[in-house]
């Protein structure tokens, strides 16, 4: 499983990505080989490619968020 947290919001293009849950929040990938580029609370970046049906899970905690995703989703 992948982890990363963030200070940033994430926006997800309608046309790769649909919400499936609000609670928690977890967007899944609508298309095969979508990416998203992340950059992590100590400012390093990291580009994750997802394949279709994907999910990435968004959690609120104290001034950021929380990044989780199946190791298996990801090409």
């Amino acid at each position: 499983m992948g982890l990363l947290y963030t200070k940033f919001y994430l926006d997800f293009d309608e046309n790769d990505w649909k919400q499936i849950s609000n609670n928690p929040i977890v967007f899944q990938t609508i298309k095969d080989n979508v990416s998203i580029d992340i950059e992590e609370s100590s400012h390093k970046s990291y580009k994750l490619n997802f394949k279709k049906g994907g999910k990435l899970h968004m959690f609120r905690v104290t001034g950021k968020f929380r990044l989780t995703w199946d190791d298996e989703d990801v090409l």
